[in-house]
């Protein structure tokens, strides 16, 4: 296949790249500066600027642009540039397809669990409504520009948790802990949707020639609390855990990201990635943290 990417150089869309490529798979990087080759495409998503003739060369499009959900303080500035850049890219790429003389068949667009908010005890597929909170916000509103692209494109939209890898959310908990500052978060017992960074990949990989559309959780497959994962991998780099955040501490420092980030519970399922027959390379959170640690 021919294969459009946007985000193709960032923390999940390098990996992606080199598994497509891997895979023989011809690939097409959306940037914003100069192009330095041929597999190169300029593009300006603030402006809604693709030519839509590129997209009549491509068999699919990946878009995994947005802005980090990791990088702190949520000013309101910031919050503004967090929707923005995901619902600019989308709409752009959407756009320039509905445009195109030859519509790609597929289009996969990046989405997030921050969906479904804190809701502890329940089970979470993806028919499971809306939870509150910003993050919400922000995921209604960028799912909602991918509706722009034809009737004729297949459409996922990949809800994807914390992927573990080297770099991405999980790096300043990596950082802390290298610094013998690992720490549980709040009471520990919060389930983190995570995913490996090649199951991330290998799953955007299987819905390219998949028959699925729609919403699809990006998660493991086995649910893992937040204190598993940061006292994982302390013990894992041989590296004390002996400190604590209160929740009054997180959410003071850092209002309601600290709890959307840190403090939610989302007890989600990859059903219909499961039910499609995709097979996880890493099927616990300590088999993903050892593929990169």
């Amino acid at each position: 296949m021919r294969v459009l990417v946007s985000g193709a150089s960032g923390f999940i869309g390098t990996e992606l790249t080199a598994q497509l490529r891997d895979d023989g798979h011809e690939v097409l990087s959306l940037v914003r500066r100069q192009p330095r080759s041929d597999s190169e495409i300029n593009w300006a998503p603030s402006a809604h600027m693709l030519d839509s003739s590129v997209i009549d060369t491509v068999d699919a499009v990946i878009n995994l642009s947005g802005a980090s959900l990791a990088r702190l303080p949520w000013t309101t500035r910031y919050r503004k540039e967090i929707i923005e850049s995901r619902v600019q890219a989308t709409r752009t790429l959407a756009e320039a397809m509905a445009k195109a003389s030859r519509p790609p068949a597929v289009f996969v667009s990046g989405s997030a669990v921050g969906f479904y908010g804190d809701r502890p005890g329940e089970r979470l597929t993806e028919e499971s409504p809306r939870g509150p909170g910003f993050l919400g916000d922000v995921v209604e509103a960028w799912e909602q520009a991918a509706q722009f692209r034809p009737a004729k494109t297949r459409l996922v939209t990949v809800r994807t948790g914390l992927v573990i890898g080297n770099g991405g959310s999980l790096g300043p908990v990596v950082a802390l802990t290298r610094l013998g500052l690992g720490s549980r978060f709040g009471s520990g017992g919060d389930i983190w949707p995570w995913i490996s960074l090649y199951d991330e990949a290998a799953a955007i990989r299987h819905l390219l020639t998949s028959t699925l559309s729609g919403v699809v959780n990006l998660v493991g497959p086995t649910p893992a609390t937040s204190d598993r994962i940061t006292s994982y991998v302390a013990r894992r780099m041989h590296r004390w855990y002996d400190f604590a955040l209160p929740e009054w501490a997180i959410s003071a420092a850092l209002r309601d990201a600290g709890h959307e980030l840190l403090l939610s519970s989302q007890p989600i399922a990859p059903e219909r990635l499961i039910a499609d027959g995709f097979s996880f390379r890493h099927r616990t959170v300590e088999q993903a943290i050892d593929a990169f640690l």
